[in-house]
């Protein structure tokens, strides 16, 4: 059965994962490409319109930024990568800190990747994902907007990236297809991360 978030509250931003709060919670982060929907697929899981901001310009979210979800766990906008118009050294830094973030945020129980179901397996997004393999972070590919097209071209859409990944992966890791617009995916991820937190393993 899904959990239902019942209250939402920003806590902090932090420029580096050790200004994070302490890790004493367990943690769930979302990761994507600018522009993927990544605010909106937040604001949907929590019920609320503005817990996370959501911009028209890519590559507003520039710091790590911590919610507490029902005073037991802690759920992380992360800045986004690829294309927003910011310098090459700004980009850098972002890169830096996620990557540290990631790698060192011991309660990290699952980093949800978004990508937009519509576009073809981006270099940039299957790069990250092998990467969290390599690194051995438990993660999941979200898939989004998918309102923004038939239901067959999603299936299709995630049969391509399944047929990518399989090139360098033995199984697909676990995704689920979202719409921030008409809920779709909304108990299914809720679900995943309210097991997790029973589990209390972290």
């Amino acid at each position: 059965m899904a959990i239902e978030i019942k209250k939402s509250e920003f806590l902090k931003s932090s420029s580096d994962h050790t200004q994070c709060p302490p890790a004493q919670l367990p943690e769930f982060a979302f990761i994507g490409r600018s522009n993927v929907g990544k605010s909106s697929l937040i604001n949907m899981l929590a019920g609320r319109n503005k817990l996370a901001k959501v911009s028209s310009k890519p590559g507003k979210t520039q710091l790590i930024n911590h919610f507490l979800i029902d005073d037991t766990w802690h759920l992380v906008d992360l800045p986004g990568y690829g294309w927003a118009k910011v310098s090459k050294s700004e980009k850098e830094k972002w890169g830096a800190m996620i990557h540290d973030y990631i790698k060192e945020r011991k309660n990290l129980i699952n980093l949800f990747v978004l990508v937009d179901s519509r576009l073809a397996p981006q270099p940039i997004d299957i790069e990250f994902i092998n990467w969290l393999g390599e690194e051995q972070i438990p993660f999941s590919i979200v898939f989004t907007k998918a309102d923004k097209q038939s239901k067959n071209k999603t299936q299709s859409a995630v049969a391509k990236y399944r047929k990518h990944l399989l090139k360098f992966w033995e199984v697909m890791p676990h995704n689920i297809v979202t719409s921030s617009t008409t809920g779709m995916g909304k108990e299914e991820v809720l679900k995943f991360i309210g097991e997790l937190v029973k589990t209390g393993k972290y």
